[in-house]
C-alpha cells in the first residue's frame, strides 16, 4: 500500500466525529454546528429536548434584554412611602419574590424589596416603623441593548437576580430577571404560584405586541383588525410558518401583511412566542 493510499479513510464519519473536525477548525459559523447537531438528532442520537437547549444557550447571544423584558407598564414595583401594610397587602397580592422599591416616580428606584425579608421582619412584629427603602437590596442596572449572553454571566456572577433596563436616554423601560433568560434556553419555566394566563396577546407598546404562535387566527385577525384566511391554518403559528417556508429560528424576522413579525422563542419542533411590530404605512404622496 502506498503513502497516499494509507492516508485515506474509507469509514464515513459519524457525527461526534464531524463535531469533532468542526471544533478542531475553530469554528465561527454556529449554523454549521447546528446542522450537525440536527442532524444527530434525526438519527436519534440526540434527545430532541437536550437539542433545543443547545440550541437556546447558542441562540440567546443574538438576543438583547429588549427582546424579554418585562415592559415598564406590566411592572409591579412598591412605593417607598406606602404604609407597612399596605406594603405587606401588595407584595402578597402579587405572588413575586422580587420588587423593585420607587421613591418620588417609576424612574426612582431606590432598590429591590426581597419577599423574605419583608417576611422576616413581619414575623418579628417590627413592621410598624418600617422604612421599606432601608431593608431594600442594591440595584442592578442594565442596558436594554445588552445580549442575554453577557447578562446571564452577569446574573451569575453578582449572583443577582433582577435588573431594571434603562433605554438609551437612562429612563426606565422594564425590568429582566434570571429566569426570563433562563426560558429562553430551556423553555416555559412554571411554579405552584403560577396563574394560566389565557390571553394570547400583550401589548408591549403602541407599535408592538407579545404573541402566543398558538393564538387561533380569527382571535387574531379580530384583535388586530386585519383578515388573514384561515383556510390552511388555525392558528397564527402556523400562517409565520408558512411565510418563512420553515421552522425559523429565534431572532429571525419575516414581514407579515402590516406587520413584522419576529420569533422570541421557538425550538426545532415549533414557534412558541413572537413579538408583531406595525409598520408604519407610508402617506400618499
Amino acid at each position: 500500500m502506498t503513502d497516499d493510499q494509507s492516508s485515506i479513510d474509507p469509514r464515513p464519519k459519524s457525527w461526534i466525529d464531524k463535531i469533532a473536525q468542526v471544533f478542531s477548525d475553530e469554528p465561527t459559523d454556529t449554523n454549521s454546528l447546528l446542522e450537525l447537531l440536527r442532524n444527530a438528532e434525526q438519527d436519534q442520537l440526540l434527545d430532541a429536548d437536550a437539542l433545543s437547549i443547545i440550541e437556546g444557550a447558542l441562540q440567546v447571544s443574538n438576543m438583547q434584554v429588549k427582546d424579554i423584558m418585562i415592559p415598564r407598564s406590566k411592572v409591579v414595583s412598591v412605593p417607598s412611602k406606602l404604609p407597612p401594610k399596605e406594603i405587606i397587602r401588595l407584595v402578597s397580592k402579587s405572588s413575586h419574590s422580587r420588587l423593585p422599591v420607587i421613591g418620588e416616580n417609576v424612574d426612582d428606584i431606590l432598590g429591590i424589596l426581597l419577599a423574605k425579608d419583608l417576611l422576616a421582619i413581619t414575623l418579628n412584629g417590627n413592621n410598624e416603623n418600617l422604612n421599606i427603602a432601608d431593608i431594600a437590596r442594591p440595584v442592578t442596572f442594565v442596558s436594554e441593548n445588552k445580549r442575554l449572553n453577557v447578562l446571564l454571566k452577569e446574573f451569575r456572577e453578582t449572583r443577582q437576580h433582577m435588573a431594571i433596563v434603562m433605554d438609551e436616554y437612562g429612563s426606565i423601560c422594564g425590568i429582566v430577571t434570571i429566569e426570563d433568560v433562563l426560558e429562553q434556553i430551556v423553555g416555559d419555566i412554571e411554579d405552584e404560584t403560577d396563574i394560566d394566563d389565557k390571553n394570547n396577546i400583550k401589548r408591549f407598546d403602541t407599535e408592538n405586541f407579545i404573541v402566543k404562535a398558538l393564538t387561533p387566527l380569527d382571535e387574531f385577525n379580530a384583535y388586530f383588525n386585519t383578515d388573514f384566511s384561515d383556510e390552511e391554518f388555525s392558528t397564527i403559528g402556523g400562517l409565520i410558518i408558512q411565510e418563512f417556508g420553515k421552522i425559523p429560528e429565534r431572532g429571525e424576522s419575516v414581514t407579515l401583511g402590516p406587520f413584522l413579525i419576529t420569533v422570541l422563542n421557538a425550538d426545532n419542533r415549533q414557534i412558541k412566542l413572537v413579538k408583531v411590530t406595525s409598520i408604519p404605512v407610508d402617506m400618499p404622496k
